[in-house]
């Protein structure tokens, strides 16, 4: 059944627009109309494009579907694998699957693009194939086990397994932000409360040291130089800050940088080992899960060294792959980095001793995150008082400087 995009109005007056599947146009109106909806116009959403209709010449203006895509929640994209999953398992054929998933899908983007994949389904093509197509919401580990699945025939085990794994690696990202989000947000705070003082309130207080015409301290001077810095240059920080942070963050996504940045960062005292331990825990689930769902060894390895995001851990991945080509351990060859903690190859070995390496490196990845979690609750609670005391060491600064000079002059008096 064809895909077709409307745009209408609906029993309130407001626009709206969308796509759902129907035999024809003349169909999909009278559906729209039992739905309250008057279609104003409609298009066929082609393969791999979406038909926006009322837009450009005609009735329709082709949208490449990789704009749409870039919107699309990794919390849809994990949902939609849990009821692939769970429809599959009940016996539904696929095609009718993905059908009854497209009906139910309230994002526009990510419904057009399971519209794509459905229709593509029903032309022949496999699952793996269609989603493919579409690389920016199912990423490649994602084709390459369903793939696996495919040809093991247990799609089935595979998406739940995918829908597991979805959901773990959103889990230890929310866990990841929501932890930076109170220091960000009170390192916001204190630089706004901090550039109001220097520019409202010391350059009124300080004026009287002028009229004094009095030799001040140097940490007075230093207060009044910075104030007027702050007031008087304020263009050096709004242009020199963004360029700076825009510079140095190309600087870190260049082939000369990021390797320097990627060692730069595990070396830290606090931050090092847990930006170790995240990447551990998501290069032991990936690699768990692909494996579980039938995908090779080295394939498994060459999609999830990209999991890591740090180049010195990657480069480990890699010089592996290429000894494991040769007949070693994935134990030793990474016991041999120096980069992966001994309690972690130690397990990895027993698993491969045991031939239970997936089940081994499910429980890497759930100890390391858990720690990972205890770390960041952890690092929280201490980011709060030495934020406090950092931003009350500020203010005492500016109260000394400023009454220091006030009660020698007085004394003096």
């Amino acid at each position: 059944m064809p895909v077709w995009a409307y745009k209408g109005v609906d029993a309130a007056g407001k626009t709206i627009s969308g796509a759902k599947d129907a035999d024809s146009p003349k169909m999909l109106r009278a559906m729209m109309r039992r739905e309250g909806v008057i279609v104003t116009d409609v298009a066929a959403a082609k393969a791999g494009k979406a038909a926006v209709a009322g837009q450009g010449s005609g009735l329709s203006r082709e949208v490449d579907l990789a704009r749409l895509v870039e919107r699309v929640k990794r919390q849809d994209v994990a949902a939609f694998t849990r009821q692939l999953s769970t429809l599959l398992r009940a016996g539904i054929p696929l095609a009718e699957s993905l059908g009854a998933l497209f009906e139910q899908i309230e994002n526009a983007k990510f419904k057009t693009i399971v519209g794509d994949v459905r229709m593509r389904v029903n032309e022949g093509s496999s699952l793996a194939d269609a989603l493919a197509r579409h690389g920016r919401a199912f990423e490649e580990v994602y084709v390459s086990m369903v793939r696996a699945g495919e040809t093991a025939g247990n799609l089935d085990e595979v998406l739940a397994r995918l829908a597991d794994f979805l959901e773990s690696q959103i889990r230890l990202r929310s866990k990841v932000v929501g932890a930076l989000i109170y220091p960000i947000i009170m390192a916001i705070v204190g630089t706004v409360i901090m550039s109001i003082l220097m520019v409202a309130v010391v350059p009124q207080v300080t004026q009287l040291f002028d009229d004094a015409e009095k030799v001040l301290p140097w940490y007075t001077q230093l207060l009044i130089w910075v104030s007027d810095l702050i007031g008087n240059r304020w263009y050096l920080f709004v242009t020199g800050v963004p360029a700076f942070f825009y510079a140095a963050l190309r600087w870190t996504r260049s082939s000369v940088g990021k390797p320097l940045w990627d060692r730069f960062k595990l070396w830290l005292p606090i931050v090092g080992p847990i930006a170790r331990q995240i990447a551990i825990a998501r290069f032991a689930r990936t690699l768990g899960t692909m494996l579980s769902s039938g995908v090779p060894l080295l394939r498994a390895l060459d999609i999830s060294k990209d999991i890591l995001g740090n180049h010195v851990l990657l480069k480990v991945i890699e010089g592996a792959r290429e000894q494991i080509q040769q007949g070693e351990s994935i134990a030793a060859t990474l016991r041999k980095s120096g980069h992966f903690p001994s309690v972690v190859t130690h397990m990895i070995a027993v698993g491969e001793r045991a031939g239970q390496l997936e089940q081994m490196l499910g429980n890497i990845a759930g100890v390391y995150e858990a720690e990972v979690e205890m770390k960041l609750g952890r690092l929280t609670t201490m980011l709060e008082p030495i934020m406090i005391v950092v931003m009350g060491g500020a203010v005492a600064f500016i109260v000394f400087s400023i009454l220091a000079p006030i009660m020698d002059m007085n004394s003096v008096l």
